[in-house]
């Protein structure tokens, strides 16, 4: 089975940066094949990692109503089965990784739908990677919902504020709480000045019961490759963050 490492954390923190950056190690390192996932509806995973926005699920779904509202699905075909002939479409295979982008849709209605089918193909396809990498939205939706299978390594991500750190608490106790816990679940602070935490944070990371695994440096590089439009995971291997970032990972021994 897949191992799965699921990020999360409030928006703002960096955490769909730090899931380029450590999908990009993960590759570099060819560590196996690797599925990606954005499960964010403010979708850019995309422009973390350098390839254009591929057809989502949301635009699937979209696709799905449109269609059968205009002139019906074809002949025979239930909407399961539909979807599933339309996820060939969805899913965009890169030379490294694989990438599923849930999108936002533009009709009316939940997500209820895509969920089920995102449940779905992830449970079929587990089997042919070796890591699947889910960029979570701000909250754990997709994690309480059973989108997602059991979920192996969790990383929570904030930036170095007390307040960043109440948040990543607080997903916590929901991560706590769910029938599928994470077996493994670490704060990593990013943007940090200089690398390091001031008391205070260092203080709250304690009050929050949370795990910390390693601090991020706020690198400018990482700002002048996203104000450039170049893609910030593609960052040079010797920069302050890459460097800090592998010392990270070989905490988890993945």
């Amino acid at each position: 089975m897949s191992k799965v490492i699921a990020i999360a954390g409030k928006g703002g923190t960096g955490k769909t940066t730090f899931c380029g950056l450590l999908i990009r190690h993960l590759t570099g390192e060819k560590k196996g094949s690797i599925l990606a996932v954005d499960a964010d509806p403010n979708s850019n995973l995309n422009e973390v990692m350098g390839v254009p926005l591929p057809l989502t699920l949301g635009d699937m779904r979209d696709d799905m109503l449109e269609k059968e509202s205009k002139e019906g699905l074809p002949a025979g075909m239930t909407k399961s089965e539909y979807m599933e002939f339309m996820f060939a479409d969805v899913l965009t295979e890169e030379e490294t990784y694989d990438l599923l982008v849930m999108g936002r849709t533009q009709g009316e209605g939940c997500y209820c739908f895509v969920n089920g089918i995102l449940s779905g193909q992830i449970e079929r396809y587990s089997g042919k990677y070796s890591y699947i990498v889910v960029d979570n939205e701000a909250g754990l939706e997709h994690v309480s919902r059973g989108t997602l299978p059991k979920i192996d390594i969790m990383l929570l991500i904030s930036d170095s504020t007390r307040r960043g750190v109440q948040a990543a608490g607080r997903v916590k106790q929901i991560a706590d709480h769910l029938d599928k816990k994470p077996e493994i679940m670490k704060l990593i602070v990013n943007r940090a000045t200089d690398g390091k935490l001031s008391d205070g944070v260092l203080e709250e990371i304690k009050i929050q019961g949370l795990e910390l695994l390693g601090v991020l440096p706020n690198d400018e590089t990482v700002y002048l490759y996203d104000s450039e439009g170049r893609p910030s995971s593609t960052i040079p291997e010797d920069s302050l963050i890459k460097t800090e970032l592998r010392d990270i990972i070989s905490k988890l021994n993945i």
